[in-house]
């Protein structure tokens, strides 16, 4: 939780930009496991924590535009809750530290929304995720569930976006937090690994530094062997000597914001020389792709100068060939690079996509390829000072979609497929760091992690 001034100042500048009616921000419920009283770790939205700051279920913030007013409806907790959780400050109490001063029970909610409907004014809401505020606003609003999402207010998606892409020194300074145990979790997971250990004890080194670190995990585990499935969150295998592991792991501060970090690492005391040539490949066009990111230049840009330098590499080794632009305009590198070259991060891993990344990270006149690969860039606009962005491309090679292709006789003129039957049991690297961008340039927030060859081998000995 920030200071009550950053969050009067981020409600204010949110009335100013919708200018009418009344915003509704819907905090997150609890969400039994398998029966009520068996719940998921609970996890608080990401722009009511944004605007309101206070981390607990069943609370709603609505904001009058015209007046400038900000109410909190929620419940205080009863005796037999305090018995179960302990004394808890008062809900009072918690809104006066984000700045609010009025607070209402959360029943009386439903007959605030009528009251306002009935006066005509427009309420704004954002598109929901869960079924259990997806009803609510049915109920409340009047509006059937399949019509929600495209009823929310485009003017609150948009001004959302304005406020959270632009990370302020604060949001940095937990960013930071989040992305240095992260680090922790990657540095003991590449020091510990040793042949035959099972996946998941890895994966379990991994969640408990994410945990002692005071929040959580950022998002489910990746860990495996078998890195040429993009998410693969199955940890049900051994790890061998002459086998890679590639960990995409991130941590979650307590604060909700998010580190996301990948690397992949030799379960041998060193790369082979196959997998040291594509991993020096991988690190080679993530450190280009950092040098180009400045205030202005388009992230599709970046993705696209990252797609290239892959051709060009895999022509170097035989892997593909012919005219290197004729095969970044075919798509052709989507067999071996299949996903965007990064996303925004902030209190969400993938920040701000529940608001819909037709807004998050495209905008009209920039539209979002639908050639395989690079329909998968969840981000493509103009970076802008403050913006924090992963970069992660990856060299794959995923046995399913080589024959795939192969057997369609896709990029023949492009592709190799007689030099790829050594590379089937390969899988892949992937390399991740999360960038800020700066007035001049950008910064790699947190402390350095271990990515180039030599270092990653010096912590596996």
């Amino acid at each position: 939780m920030f200071e009550a001034a950053i969050y009067n100042q981020r409600r204010s500048q949110l009335m100013q930009s919708v200018k009418d009616g009344v915003v509704l921000i819907l905090g997150n419920e609890e969400s039994p496991m398998n029966y009520l009283e068996n719940q998921y770790s609970f996890r608080q939205d990401s722009n009511f924590l944004y605007y309101c700051g206070i981390d607990q279920p069943m609370l709603a913030l609505l904001l009058d535009v015209e007046t400038g007013d900000a109410i909190l409806f929620g419940n205080e907790l009863t005796l037999v809750e305090v018995v179960w959780m302990g004394p808890q400050p008062s809900l009072v109490e918690q809104a006066a530290k984000v700045g609010i001063t009025e607070v209402q029970q959360y029943d009386l909610l439903s007959e605030v929304l009528e009251s306002i409907r009935h006066q005509g004014r427009t309420i704004h809401f954002t598109p929901p995720y869960r079924m259990e505020n997806s009803v609510k606003l049915h109920q409340w609003l009047q509006i059937p569930l399949a019509d929600l999402a495209d009823r929310a207010s485009v003017r609150l998606i948009q001004t959302i976006v304005a406020q959270r892409s632009i990370k302020t020194d604060a949001e940095l300074t937990e960013l930071t937090r989040a992305i240095n145990i992260t680090r922790a979790m990657h540095v003991a997971v590449m020091q510990q690994a040793k042949p035959g250990m099972n996946e998941a004890h890895l994966a379990g080194i991994a969640t408990g530094i994410a945990v002692a670190g005071g929040g959580n995990l950022a998002y489910p585990v990746i860990l495996t062997t078998r890195g040429h499935i993009l998410h693969n969150h199955v940890h049900s295998y051994n790890i061998n000597e002459g086998q890679m592991v590639l960990a995409d792991l991130g941590a979650e501060t307590a604060s909700h914001y998010a580190g996301d970090i990948t690397r992949t690492f030799p379960v041998s005391k060193t790369f082979t020389t196959q997998q040291k040539e594509i991993y020096q490949l991988v690190l080679d066009v993530q450190l280009a792709a950092i040098a180009a990111m400045r205030p202005g230049v388009l992230y599709q840009d970046v993705h696209m100068l990252v797609a290239r330098q892959i051709i060009e590499g895999l022509k170097g080794m035989g892997l593909m060939y012919g005219d290197t632009e004729e095969a970044l305009a075919a798509g052709a590198v989507g067999l071996f690079f299949p996903h965007g070259l990064g996303h925004m991060q902030g209190l969400d891993v993938h920040d701000m996509e529940d608001l819909g990344e037709v807004h998050t990270g495209y905008r009209p006149g920039l539209e979002r390829s639908q050639l395989f690969g690079y329909r998968s860039l969840r981000f493509g606009k103009e970076l802008e000072t403050g913006m924090v962005l992963t970069v992660e491309p990856g060299v794959y090679f995923n046995p399913p979609l080589i024959d795939s292709w192969q057997q369609e006789g896709k990029f023949t003129q492009f592709i190799r497929y007689d030099r790829l039957g050594a590379y089937r049991d390969f899988t892949g690297v992937r390399l991740e760091d999360n960038v800020a961008i700066t007035a001049d340039g950008n910064q790699v927030l947190g402390d350095p992690i271990p990515k180039t060859v030599a270092e990653v081998e010096a912590l596996r000995q």
